[in-house]
């Protein structure tokens, strides 16, 4: 326990060092317009890949509508501060909370679903929820809602990113996160010891959609426009490419993942037809040389603590030193 306290307070104080550098890069004017969108996007999609590896990585669900919780907040802390003058904070968390309820009012039926089914489900919650944004004349359609102010700045998003990723990396090992764990090594032998598994399977599914919500809000906030067409099946699957990618269950892979998607979405940003596509060669070349993701279950540390430490943890992926 001593020394995952250890861990954690080292990595927090390497992500303050990092957020520190990058702000006095940016005051100098080191850092042009290009690399900052950059890296207010890294933080969005760390958001994002974080929560969604809750859903599938740790409880072991297939979740495809992660997207769709990303519009919920994208919209909702939109409006708000367009046309309520509410603060941006609150908006966002405003964003978050209705993702978060829409993620209980889905998850509540949908979750007695397993795997194929239970991705259709979610597949076709997101595609619902576009479906009704693309025709309601007051989010603007397809034209979508502009003229939203820009007020996600780096020091805000970089901190909700380290709240989302200790805060869910926290759960993770909590009594908690590990009900869910035990969930995705066998759900039926979590239910013959006790654990309520569609409860845990609700809460994870929960959580990670208010993170999505609220990294949606923020996302809103930095591009100035949104469009019903930036949260389609597409987007979905790009999120579900970074956790993959970095390997399933592994919260500091997720961030690798998220980090290696940004950095290759934005240096193909005027190939966009190419993007899937090498989406998909990057995907396959994974799977046959490096099934378990970049990172897989490896423990992600700014020192070897050894096995024994990975050993004492169970297998279960960290993160907060990344």
């Amino acid at each position: 326990m001593k020394k995952i306290n250890q861990k954690f307070w080292l990595g927090i104080i390497v992500a303050l060092a990092l957020y520190g550098v990058v702000q006095v890069l940016l005051t100098a004017g080191v850092l042009d317009d290009v690399q900052r969108s950059m890296l207010l996007l890294i933080c969005v999609n760390v958001m994002l890949a974080v929560s969604l590896n809750l859903i599938n990585g740790i409880t072991g669900q297939f979740s495809i509508g992660h997207a769709g919780f990303m519009s919920v907040g994208a919209y909702t802390s939109a409006i708000l501060t367009l046309d309520y003058d509410v603060p941006f904070i609150l908006a966002i968390l405003a964003g978050g909370i209705l993702a978060a309820i829409c993620g209980v009012l889905i998850g509540i039926p949908t979750l007695r679903l397993n795997g194929d089914y239970l991705a259709i489900a979610t597949l076709g919650f997101g595609e619902i929820i576009r479906i009704i944004l693309l025709n309601t004349e007051y989010v603007g359609g397809a034209s979508g809602l502009s003229g939203i102010p820009a007020k996600s700045t780096w020091t805000i998003m970089f901190f909700f990113m380290l709240i989302t990723v200790v805060l869910i990396n926290n759960f993770i090992r909590s009594t908690h996160g590990r009900a869910c764990l035990a969930i995705r090594e066998n759900e039926i032998a979590a239910e013959a010891m006790g654990i309520n598994t569609t409860l845990y399977k609700v809460i994870a599914f929960t959580l990670g959609a208010l993170f999505a919500g609220m990294a949606g809000g923020l996302s809103a906030h930095t591009f100035y426009v949104i469009t019903p067409g930036s949260f389609n099946f597409l987007k979905s699957f790009e999120i579900l490419v970074m956790v993959v990618l970095g390997g399933l269950g592994s919260t500091a892979g997720s961030i690798v993942g998220a980090v290696f998607v940004t950095l290759l979405y934005t240096y193909l940003r005027d190939f966009p037809e190419w993007r899937m596509i090498i989406y998909s060669i990057v995907l396959i070349l994974m799977m046959i040389f490096r099934p378990g993701g970049l990172l897989g279950s490896t423990k992600f540390s700014l020192k070897k603590f050894g096995k024994k430490e990975a050993k004492a943890n169970g297998g279960i992926s960290d993160s907060s030193t990344s």
